[in-house]
């Protein structure tokens, strides 16, 4: 499909370079329909690019790190903004009410650590801080999460795709099963929980809840 190729992190990076890497980075960490943008997969193939000299690792990790804070700082005023609104707003193109019940029910199993782990989910990714603003999270607590969120986060990709960069001559050949793998491990989590929930309320199912 045409569209998916739009959303390559390789095309993405060769078009956009740095300044796009960090708007995606923006828009995916807190604007409710950025959900669709590629984040982890981009993170990694910028690391792996900087390591072929295509732009400062340092930059790129600096900037990610940056943007990705603000982008959650912009998301968790938008939920404390719309509040409740957001639970009966209708689906769009880029909205989907079962993207904020899932991050809800993620919210419920981790409490505020959220912030820290949706940073390696994607989609609950978007919507946490969305999520934390409109639970009227003390500010101060949500940015110290969030800081801690977005460099884990931003320092494990960049550098693991720049480091094998280093370390494997040649890896971009093998770039696109590399990429399919850490997008099958980041959503996971999402699986998990679904399981976890099919598995509490079907009474089929052993140690289910009745």
């Amino acid at each position: 499909m045409d569209f998916l190729r739009y959303l390559d992190p390789e095309f993405l990076i060769a078009t956009l370079g740095l300044s796009g890497i960090f708007a995606i980075v923006f828009a995916e960490s807190g604007l409710f329909f950025g959900f669709f943008l590629p984040g982890d997969s981009l993170l990694f193939t910028a690391g792996l690019l900087a390591s072929e000299g295509y732009f400062s690792v340092w930059v790129l990790w600096v900037g990610c790190m940056l943007f990705a804070v603000l982008g959650d700082s912009v998301g968790y005023a938008f939920g404390k903004k719309i509040g409740p609104k957001l639970f009966t707003r209708e689906d769009s193109l880029f909205f989907h009410k079962r993207h904020v019940l899932r991050t809800q029910k993620f919210y419920e199993r981790h409490g505020k650590k959220t912030i820290i782990l949706a940073r390696f989910v994607p989609i609950v990714r978007t919507f946490a801080p969305i999520l934390a603003g409109v639970g009227q999270m003390e500010y101060r607590v949500f940015l110290t999460y969030n800081c801690l969120g977005g460099a884990l986060w931003s320092t494990l990709l960049i550098f693991l795709g720049f480091g094998l960069g280093h370390a494997i001559p040649g890896v971009e050949r093998y770039l696109a099963p590399i990429v399919l793998c850490i997008i099958g491990f980041s959503f996971l989590p999402i699986f998990f929980e679904y399981w976890r929930g099919r598995r509490s309320t079907d009474p089929k199912m052993p140690n289910s809840k009745v």
